[in-house]
């Protein structure tokens, strides 16, 4: 049977609650962020033992039968190995190496901590008028030259003899020289994303320079700000354990895991607990945040959304 174009077709009458309803989209920026990175298991379990590892480092101390601001000594304790009245064993003094260790890792956590917000704050300031600023960039290059080829090391050894040991100093210490690679990556993206055109237009249109920054650039460094934290964390922990054995880090009243480290140097070849449990809980720090922050750093490009 043929059928009639009236049949086939008919009008549909303009809605406007239909056509905003079709045109909606529900797409969240952080919302996909999350999906992304909850869809990597590894990367979720990482997270997990971290997070896990800093709120047991709170939890341990209150379950620890001894106290470390104490600073009890009983020589005739000194190198007893883990059993069930000291859990981790004791030091050369007769401490308690179960609270020394974690609180050393709450130390260690919370400079890290500090130093990579610090780092993040200062690295995307300084970059973003590194890049977009034309009239900065040769000086600020230069700044950067200069500080950058001097290693960190000779920084520190001369605030150390200079200005002292503590865990303020070597905090600003850290920042005031960590937050070159932070700069250098975001001023290369504000060169790239500078002369867009929308840029362009925001400017003609008199918009000031701070919103272009935050509102047309910024979102656009997320991904690498992240990355650049996730690698901050691990790598400060790692150079404050470094500097502490060198006897450049922390001052020796400020317990943390790298003077651990730097006094288990002389007995790990008889009492090797002694360098174990810092030296696991070291390595677990800086492998599962580095892991986590990528996989973070990854699920935060908007090239990776849908």
């Amino acid at each position: 049977m043929k059928k009639n174009n009236d049949d086939l077709f008919r009008f549909v009458e303009y809605s406007a609650e239909a056509a905003e309803r079709t045109g909606y989209s529900d797409y969240s920026y952080w919302k996909s962020v999350f999906q992304n990175f909850l869809k990597k298991k590894s990367a979720v379990v990482m997270a997990f033992i971290f997070f896990g590892l800093v709120i047991f480092s709170f939890i341990a101390l209150a379950i620890g039968k001894y106290d470390y601001a104490e600073l009890l000594t009983d020589s005739a304790l000194a190198f007893q190995a883990p059993n069930g009245e000291f859990w981790f064993g004791t030091d050369n003094l007769g401490r308690d190496y179960w609270c020394q260790v974690w609180f050393a890792a709450q130390t260690s956590i919370k400079l890290a901590i500090i130093v990579a917000l610090g780092e993040c704050f200062v690295g995307v300031t300084i970059g973003c008028l590194w890049g977009y600023v034309r009239v900065l960039d040769r000086p600020l290059t230069e700044i950067y030259n200069v500080i950058n080829n001097i290693p960190m090391i000779i920084y520190m050894t001369l605030i150390a003899l200079l200005i002292g040991q503590s865990f303020t100093v070597m905090a600003i210490s850290l920042i005031c020289f960590g937050w070159l690679p932070m700069a250098r990556n975001v001023r290369n993206l504000v060169l790239m994303y500078r002369d867009r055109e929308y840029n362009l237009a925001s400017r003609c249109l008199g918009t000031p320079v701070w919103r272009v920054l935050v509102k047309n650039i910024l979102p656009y460094l997320i991904s690498i700000i992240i990355l650049r934290l996730a690698l901050s964390i691990p790598s400060t922990i790692a150079l404050e354990s470094t500097l502490s054995y060198l006897g450049l880090g922390l001052g020796i009243d400020t317990p943390s895991l790298g003077i651990l480290l730097r006094n288990a140097r002389n007995y790990f070849l008889d009492y090797p607990y002694l360098l174990i449990f810092p030296a696991v809980i070291v390595s677990l720090i800086t492998i599962t945040f580095y892991l986590v922050g990528n996989a973070f750093s990854d699920a935060a490009d908007p090239r990776n959304h849908v």
